[in-house]
């Protein structure tokens, strides 16, 4: 009966939040790292890619600041995406003396695959969760997240969340333009047949 008692007590505790999120957020961390590990600096110059793209900071300052990066650490990951060709500096017209970073065709079209993947990869460790299931987490965990504010006081948690999930959205949206555009061009192509 003790040891029974004690297997319960275990598996209880183990249970808890916070070894439950420690282990989900393992595994992700792992399936995120192999999805984007082809990028220059992992997922931290995905992540730099991602905010370039969807949130379009009006300098590199204001990207490095918005995502908490120091500003000499931001300068070696732009230079290294730059020379990937992913994205490029350009003079900000609002002020000579800044530079904007600006994703290029390719950076736009290799983020569109990385989302996809960062998709699989979540989709994988949350395998065990119905899709219903997985958009409710997604929610719950956005709520909590956006209610840390004062966390980092560099980052607006709530910010950073919200243009990640505004960010797959769009993928997923251009995903299924792309589809029903692709579909349509079969049609038509059948029909000039």
């Amino acid at each position: 009966m003790a040891l029974e008692q004690a297997s319960r007590t275990v598996t209880e505790h183990s249970a808890g939040v916070v070894w439950s999120l420690s282990v989900v957020l393992q595994a992700l961390h792992a399936a995120v790292d192999a999805a984007v590990g082809d990028v220059p600096h992992g997922p931290r110059g995905y992540q730099v890619l991602t905010t370039v793209v969807h949130d379009q900071p009006p300098s590199q300052l204001a990207l490095a600041e918005h995502l908490g990066i120091d500003r000499s650490v931001m300068t070696y990951l732009i230079d290294d995406l730059e020379a990937a060709g992913l994205v490029e500096r350009r003079p900000n017209p609002g002020d000579r003396r800044q530079r904007t970073v600006v994703a290029t065709e390719a950076g736009r079209r290799r983020l569109a695959e990385l989302e996809r993947r960062v998709q699989e990869a979540e989709d994988g460790v949350l395998a065990a969760l119905a899709p219903d299931e997985r958009e409710t987490l997604r929610t719950l965990l956005r709520r909590v997240a956006c209610d840390l504010r004062d966390v980092d006081i560099s980052t607006d948690a709530c910010t950073v969340v919200e243009g990640a999930l505004e960010a797959a959205a769009a993928t997923q949206a251009s995903e299924r333009s792309g589809r029903a555009q692709s579909g349509r061009d079969r049609r038509a192509t059948r029909a000039s047949r």
